[in-house]
């Protein structure tokens, strides 16, 4: 209850902030390199929320700032509270488009139809990750028996890494979580159970390599004390897609401005500070992995309830 408290008022700080913020852009204006929008475009981009509020900010806050002054468009960014809300409030909040994971893009794609287009390669030439379940290496847990009657962090129903994993894991095993742990909970984000797991709130966690890897790079004691139990198949990076009805001419100017963005000095140095190497072009069968890995699941991608129990 504290965390989900927590998040909501950051999330106001944040809505706050992010205003204040637009008004200083508004008032000193935008160059325009593209002659595909007005000035007076608005592109909202909705964000899943891997890490804690202020740190996504900071990470897309530069991007912002670069692809609204390369294609004259006035984009915004807005971090939501938890995965799924990327779907329901694509609608209700008039989202164009959005980073999304793995499997909400998947989601979102079969119920919506939204399109990708680009996603982040990593400075080591990756543009994938896998989720992973991880337990303290004191923890005495190395197999599905080890995991009954232990308390299990989840991240959101609507992640590859933080959900479908460990629910294959189960069903593979002919296990259902729910009566086999003692209890198991949604944390929100990978860095929230990365930690409660560190901190032995949680026995087991799932979450996606990535964010393990930028923590234990961090912290220490990360790649110290915990363990990685399974792995997911590896899965597209998270990636820009946008709706289906979006004028052709801003999602080129944007997909654009995205690739080409490691040709530029200015562009090579946010990169640099995004965590990425370049854009690169993605398109919907990078994610027959994800697919496939639902399908073995047992999940229906167009009935799924994707809403945190």
């Amino acid at each position: 209850m504290l965390k989900i408290l927590s998040s909501c008022l950051l999330a106001l700080i944040f809505a706050a902030l992010s205003g204040c913020t637009r008004t200083e852009q508004e008032r000193s204006g935008s160059q325009i390199s593209a002659d595909t929008t007005r000035p007076s475009q608005i592109l909202r981009i909705g964000l899943v929320p891997e890490q804690n509020i202020f740190k996504q900010m900071e990470r897309y806050d530069l991007l912002v700032q670069y692809l609204s002054k390369k294609t004259g468009v006035n984009v915004q960014f807005k971090i939501l509270l938890r995965y799924g809300n990327i779907i329901d409030n694509f609608v209700s909040e008039g989202l164009d488009g959005a980073f999304f994971g793995s499997f909400t893009y998947a989601l979102a794609h079969e119920k919506m139809g939204v399109r990708v287009v680009v996603r982040p390669e990593h400075p080591d030439g990756r543009s994938t990750y896998y989720g992973m379940i991880i337990v303290r290496k004191d923890s005495g847990i190395r197999t599905i028996g080890d995991m009954r009657g232990k308390r299990f962090a989840f991240v959101d129903k609507a992640t590859t890494a933080g959900y479908v994993l460990p629910y294959a894991y189960f069903r593979r095993h002919g296990v259902d979580y729910r009566t086999y742990l003692r209890e198991s909970y949604f944390a929100g984000t990978h860095e929230h159970v990365i930690t409660d797991v560190l901190d032995r709130k949680a026995d087991i966690g799932a979450v996606k390599n990535t964010v393990f890897a930028l923590l234990a790079s961090k912290n220490r004691r990360i790649a110290q004390e915990l363990q990685m139990l399974e792995r997911s198949p590896e899965v597209p990076e998270n990636a820009l897609a946008f709706r289906k009805d979006l004028d052709p001419k801003i999602v080129n100017a944007i997909t654009t401005a995205l690739l080409t963005m490691d040709h530029d000095v200015a562009g090579k140095d946010l990169l640099r500070e995004f965590g990425a190497r370049r854009f690169i072009v993605t398109t919907d069968d990078d994610y027959l992995p994800v697919y496939q890995y639902a399908q073995q699941a047992g999940i229906s991608l167009l009935t799924y309830d994707y809403m945190n129990d």
